[in-house]
């Protein structure tokens, strides 16, 4: 016994000393850095953050997503072809994306100066100068339309959109980023102009780097990406109307599966109950098929063949979500089991073999989570956006460590009322 515990000892040291440590600082027109040196591989891997998701598209949803897409379809004169050429010949990865959050850029390049530092310029000047040209804005429109007339044929996209707008209200959260095909539509020019002129700012900027440069080389590196004006610091996300009853919606669809989401606002990045929900949700739908919801609803009744919930937090209060697909005459069946296994849960907590079981496959599976440049790269952002601590990873096992079942029991009947859950269905009857 004392050789194993010896052994696990050894193995959790050798894990802490693996963590990487953060370096963070400003640059001069007011962009937030984090820094993580890794000399292993002669790359680097960099992520520009901004407070520009879907969120901030008010009156005009997909505006952000539009915004972002079009970065490298031109800018600077340089066609969509061409910027594809540079990355290209340079061995650089571009990618873009939107949530409802944040909007990212990313670059991942070699960090050889001849081929690093025209990459960097390149990124540098599809942020602050895009063309938003009109014959990319409508190729880019088109896009986004397609794949909108795709989604409202979907079962899963349709409970998911139904979900949101049920459980968010009038929230900025309650569209999705993809927007609608009527607002996506009536986007102009002078829409997305405008957007990146108020969201694309410096100050309201984050440069995650990880990658083998030393701080000199991490510094001028950012300094050439955030060649961007400041600005306005937008305004806060404004706070999410808790529940005061149930809702059911149903939408009626061709099909033999009947898809279910069940859920209300959850908890948001840096909530003081977030470990204790998050250990509590692993045990309740989060572990997969050894999972309470998975237990009972898949192999006690064989009612879908997969039972799953999940918390999404956020700037302000996400989701919290329960889901399954099941045939349509045992719909009903499946949501009420749903229910009392979440209300058993809540009113009795977890057992201490599932805490114990949930302990050692969380924080078992933690360093596969930062096992690599890209995985890093991604919680720095987290980090900096959600004004995280610089020691989140260091301390993650042992905060899970520290849960206990009455802080599990507690915080799960403090913030899931199962008398106010949303409840949406697609599918027949």
């Amino acid at each position: 016994m004392k050789i194993v515990i010896l052994t696990i000892g050894l193995l959790m040291a050798q894990f802490v000393l693996a963590i990487p440590t953060i370096q963070h600082w400003q640059t001069a027109n007011g962009t937030k850095v984090y820094f993580v040196p890794a000399p292993d591989l002669p790359m680097v891997n960099i992520e520009v953050v901004f407070d520009a998701g879907s969120a901030r598209d008010g009156s005009k949803p997909g505006l952000a997503k539009l915004t972002n897409g079009l970065f490298n379809e031109g800018a600077g004169g340089y066609s969509a072809d061409q910027i594809a050429e540079k990355f290209d010949n340079l061995g650089a990865e571009f990618s873009n994306s939107v949530s409802r959050d944040m909007a990212k850029v990313k670059l991942r390049s070699l960090t050889e100066p001849k081929l690093l530092q025209p990459a960097l310029e390149m990124l540098a000047l599809l942020l602050t100068k895009p063309d938003f040209e009109s014959k990319s804005l409508e190729r880019v429109r088109q896009q986004m339309l397609t794949s909108l007339k795709y989604k409202q044929q979907s079962p899963d996209d349709i409970v998911d959109k139904e979900f949101y707008e049920a459980v968010f209200g009038k929230h900025p959260y309650a569209t999705l980023p993809a927007g609608t095909i009527e607002s996506v539509t009536a986007l102009t020019r002078e829409d997305l102009q405008q957007f990146h002129k108020q969201y694309y700012i410096a100050n309201n900027a984050l440069i995650s780097i990880v990658g083998a440069l030393d701080r000199k080389a991490a510094e001028n590196l950012a300094n050439t990406i955030a060649k961007l004006p400041s600005g306005e610091v937008p305004t806060t996300i404004p706070p999410v109307t808790l529940l005061t009853e149930a809702k059911t919606v149903h939408v009626k669809y061709p099909a033999t599966q009947t898809k279910i989401l069940i859920g209300q606002p959850g908890l948001k990045r840096g909530d003081k109950d977030y470990f204790s929900l998050y250990l509590g949700n692993y045990i309740l739908g989060g572990a997969g098929l050894v999972s309470r919801l998975s237990e009972e609803v898949r192999e006690k009744r064989g009612l879908a063949y997969s039972a799953y919930s999940y918390f999404m937090p956020q700037r302000v209060l996400g989701a919290f979500i329960a889901g399954l697909g099941t045939r349509n005459d045992q719909a009903a069946q499946a949501i009420e089991l749903v229910q009392k296994t979440m209300r058993d849960f809540i009113k009795n907590g977890p057992t201490e073999t599932e805490l114990k079981e949930a302990k050692q496959g969380i924080t078992g599976r933690f360093p596969l989570r930062i096992k690599s440049n890209r995985d890093i790269v991604g919680y720095l952002s987290m980090l900096g956006f959600y004004n995280l601590s610089l020691d989140y990873l260091h301390t993650f096992n042992a905060n899970i460590e520290a849960v206990t079942l009455p802080m599990i029991q507690d915080a799960f009947q403090r913030r899931i009322d199962v008398n106010k859950l949303v409840t949406v269905t697609v599918g027949g009857e």
